[in-house]
């Protein structure tokens, strides 16, 4: 296999506190994404200062990155449904063009 036998996508990575993680999982659901990876207790330097990973005793204030692969027509939907809860809740959205080896396990 070579590059040019991947099928384009787009990648859709969100950085999100624990209790807006269902929210956007089910945004992206709802609007065409086949599944989503979640990884939790992630760290990071930014715009609200240092975030540390897993917490000790609770995952209440833990980071979660949610990662979702979709067609390219199906990322401004979930882009437009993102954006909102992020205007009221602390996170950032990464957006990009990526290629895959299976394109049925994301369509």
């Amino acid at each position: 296999m070579s590059l040019s036998d991947l099928t384009p996508m787009t990648k859709i990575e969100v950085v999100v506190g624990s209790d807006d993680v269902r929210e956007i999982g089910d945004l992206m659901q709802s609007l065409g994404a086949r599944g989503y990876t979640a990884i939790t207790g992630v760290a990071g330097v930014g715009h609200h200062g240092p975030r540390g990973g897993r917490l000790l005793f609770n995952d209440h204030d833990a980071l979660t990155l949610l990662v979702t692969v979709v067609d390219p027509e199906r990322a401004d939907a979930i882009v437009a449904g993102i954006r909102p809860i992020l205007d009221h809740a602390s996170g950032v959205m990464f957006v990009s063009p990526t290629a895959v080896s299976r394109p049925d396990y994301f369509a």
